[in-house]
């Protein structure tokens, strides 16, 4: 059953509360914490991006149109559409040979404040390469133009990019893909649903891929990683939580939240899986279970906790700015038995 992972505080009172799974599993799948009911099936929403991106390298869509590994972490991100996030995906069009018009993820405003309230004086509409999942789909774009397929039903099941998503999803999953759930994401291309503990092992193998096959797959996943790290502004996008996140932990955390109170990481150097699932889907609890998870594995130190501060303990303000409460959360990882395969 779901357990209370976080309260909301008002004063000295809990207001709300917000319950959840956790699992915590490692890249050969055995399960070394849990929460709440891991074996939920749940929506992976834009954690799944990562495995999205996959193909496009794994294909040699990115080498061939020279991909470079910001472009990379772009498709894997869920940007704010800042300048420097539309710049890069208008970039990434042009070399493919395709205009933003080709986009099949919709039109939405900037999660940018500073750049949409831009807009608005300027009086222009925001259009999909505003769309915080331009990136990932401008790589569908270049896999489905590298396969020589339609590129105007990229986006639909069937198609050859997202049959090449689900290859991918299940042999990093290990959920076979005719009990997976399927449903279409916000931005129009297919998403699917698999087991909280199978999420997590996805991660652990984004993590540390050594033992994935084929080695074209391992390799991709080693660059895609690599790209995360490397250019975490491109996850969501400057003082947002992915983006913070990967660039506090230098290199030993990849991490990719989605929609509905999704939140996965993988731990680098011990190839450690987390998924979280929030049971109402409310975003404002993931960002504290997920750095209160690292802070109980230990692999945050004292100046990243600290660094970390805001999204573990959020505080609630009034109107006139002045904390009036806090977000804080409660739960207790449980260790599991680890000698056999969850």
């Amino acid at each position: 059953m779901k357990e209370t992972m976080v309260v909301v505080k008002r004063g000295n009172y809990i207001e709300s509360t917000h319950a959840g799974s956790i699992a915590v599993v490692d890249r050969h799948g055995n399960l070394l914490y849990g929460l709440g009911d891991i074996s939920r099936m749940t929506f992976t929403r834009s954690a799944l991006k990562p495995v999205q991106a996959i193909p496009v390298l794994q294909s040699g869509a990115a080498e061939r149109f020279l991909m470079t590994d910001k472009e990379i972490a772009i498709c894997c991100g869920s940007h704010n559409g800042e300048e420097q996030h539309t710049q890069l995906v208008n970039s990434m069009l042009f070399r493919i040979g395709l205009q933003e018009d080709h986009l099949q993820c919709g039109a939405h405003p900037p999660y940018n404040q500073s750049h949409y309230l831009e807009m608005v004086r300027k009086q222009l509409e925001p259009s999909a390469i505003h769309n915080n999942c331009s990136g990932k789909h401008t790589g569908m774009l270049a896999l489905a133009v590298h396969l020589e397929s339609d590129i105007a039903t990229y986006h639909h099941l069937e198609h050859p990019v997202q049959r090449k998503v689900v290859e991918a999803l299940v042999e990093l999953s290990e959920f076979p893909q005719d009990q997976m759930l399927t449903g279409i994401d916000g931005c129009g291309v297919p998403n699917f649903g698999i087991p909280i503990d199978k999420l997590a092992l996805v991660f652990a193998k984004l993590a540390n891929p050594d033992n994935v096959q084929p080695y074209s797959l391992r390799q991709a996943i080693k660059r895609l990683t690599h790209a995360m790290v490397q250019y975490p502004e491109m996850i969501s996008g400057n003082n947002d939580f992915c983006t913070e996140l990967i660039r506090v932990g230098s290199g030993k955390v990849i991490a990719k939240g989605g929609a509905e109170g999704v939140y996965c990481m993988g731990l680098v150097e011990r190839g450690i899986g987390v998924a979280i699932k929030v049971e109402d889907g409310n975003w404002r609890s993931a960002t504290p279970v997920a750095v209160e998870v690292l802070k109980q594995l230990g692999e945050l130190t004292p100046q990243e906790e600290q660094a970390l501060q805001s999204f573990h303990m959020p505080v609630i303000a009034n109107r006139k700015g002045e904390t009036v409460g806090i977000i804080e959360p409660i739960f207790q990882l449980k260790p599991r038995n680890t000698n056999s395969r969850h």
